[in-house]
């Protein structure tokens, strides 16, 4: 393996970094039900104070034609490129905490070198703990709090909060690899996986974040700004009880997710919180194409007068 090093560049202000911070990480690039992690991001990015103190090498860690970056046409000529971007922060929460973000997009090549690369970072800067989020689909209804899933060594985390402890295989993602090499090394991790609706998976869910922000702080002792996701959330929600009103049968479909959801969290003997005892799921079809003006009105920035 060619030196992990040689993926990032270290700024001027990598020297100034207090050692023993905690870190966040939250990659875009697969499986972002809700728009999670991108709101994530964002979200803490435009808030927070932040200046970079690593930035990866794109051109070795990225398959541009798999995820083309943007490029601006205006009229006759071409302006403003913005390549996608991985770096790590450091950053400040709302009581000027100190802590490291890792954010951009999921590397398409080098995973292990890149894993070596992080765990030299984590290294370099001491790190206290690693933190990250994702998010997947799951048939589970709008109308209850979302659930997360959590993996990692703090078993402090996974017993008060995770709803949902499968043995499964599952598609890993490099965060996934960081946390299981970190695993190896003793070094405390912990991974939230948000379990979305799954008819709410292709949209921008702002609660999906408001719980990526508070499982980070249950996590970290980071405190996030939440106010504004939260108005948003509540007018997103209110447009879906809408829907759900007016029409009876899906209105049976949200009422079948709450009773299943509801009988898991009562310690009922289910396989898990998604599934009665035959097995049967909700259809996402009917669900998803039922809430099909909603999402396209979302989407369009226009609303269902229906």
């Amino acid at each position: 393996m060619r030196d992990p090093a040689g993926l990032y560049d270290l700024s001027l202000d990598a020297a100034e970094v207090p050692l023993g911070l905690p870190m966040v990480a939250a990659l875009t690039g697969f499986a972002d039900s809700g728009s999670a992690v991108t709101q994530f991001s964002a979200h803490v990015l435009d808030s927070l104070a932040h200046r970079p103190i690593a930035t990866f090498d794109s051109d070795e860690l990225l398959d541009y034609r798999a995820r083309r970056p943007t490029i601006y046409f205006d009229q006759d000529h071409l302006s403003d490129y913005r390549p996608p971007s991985l770096k790590l922060y450091l950053a400040e929460d709302e009581l000027e905490q100190q802590f490291l973000l890792l954010t951009g997009y999921e590397p398409d090549f080098q995973w292990e070198r890149f894993t070596a690369a992080v765990l030299q970072l984590v290294d370099r800067f001491q790190v206290s703990t690693t933190t990250w989020v994702h998010a997947i689909p799951m048939p589970v209804p709008h109308t209850r709090p979302i659930g997360v899933t959590v993996s990692g060594n703090r078993t402090e985390l996974t017993d008060a909060m995770s709803v949902w402890r499968p043995r499964t295989q599952v598609p890993a993602n490099a965060l996934h690899l960081i946390e299981y090499r970190l695993q190896e090394l003793g070094h405390p991790t912990a991974g939230f996986v948000l379990l979305i609706p799954h008819y709410l998976a292709d949209t921008e869910y702002p609660a999906a974040a408001v719980t990526a922000l508070e499982s980070v702080s249950a996590a970290t002792g980071l405190l996030f700004p939440t106010d504004r996701l939260r108005e948003e959330g509540r007018d997103f929600v209110a447009r879906i009880e809408s829907q759900v009103e007016n029409n009876q049968e899906l209105a049976r479909l949200v009422g079948t997710l709450e009773e299943r959801h509801d009988s898991y969290m009562l310690d009922n003997p289910l396989p898990s919180p998604l599934i009665d005892e035959d097995g049967e799921l909700p259809s996402a079809d009917e669900i998803a194409a039922e809430l099909q003006n909603f999402l396209a009105s979302r989407r369009d920035g226009t609303e269902d007068q229906t």
